[in-house]
């Protein structure tokens, strides 16, 4: 019985291995109109995302917040970041792991 368990075992493991990404971390620098700069995006293999512009934007030093007074200023508009669940990093991270489901099911996508 432990012998077919384990045949089991190792079918379904083989099985779940194939859905996996074949990458550990994928990262892009995109257009983000909110703080009117490029960001970097970085999507990890479990499907955990992150933006290096929060970091800089969130809670930005005097530097940058001088610097985002004078564009909201250019622009007439009021810049800030939307945070870590922006739909562009979200949207990144979707499309990301949507193209890899599709890799390893395409029969899914006709």
């Amino acid at each position: 019985m432990r012998s077919v368990n384990s045949n089991i075992n190792s079918s379904l493991q083989a099985e779940s291995d194939t859905a996996m990404v074949d990458w550990q971390i994928t990262a892009t620098t995109i257009y983000c109109d909110d703080v009117d700069d490029e960001v970097t995006v970085i999507v990890q293999r479990d499907g955990s995302v992150r933006c290096v512009g929060f970091a800089k934007y969130d809670k930005p030093d005097k530097d940058t917040a001088g610097l985002i007074r004078q564009k909201s200023r250019q622009l007439q508009r009021q810049l800030e970041c939307t945070g870590p669940e922006c739909r562009r990093v979200t949207d990144y991270r979707d499309r990301l792991l949507a193209e890899e489901a599709n890799k390893a099911d395409p029969a899914d996508s006709v």
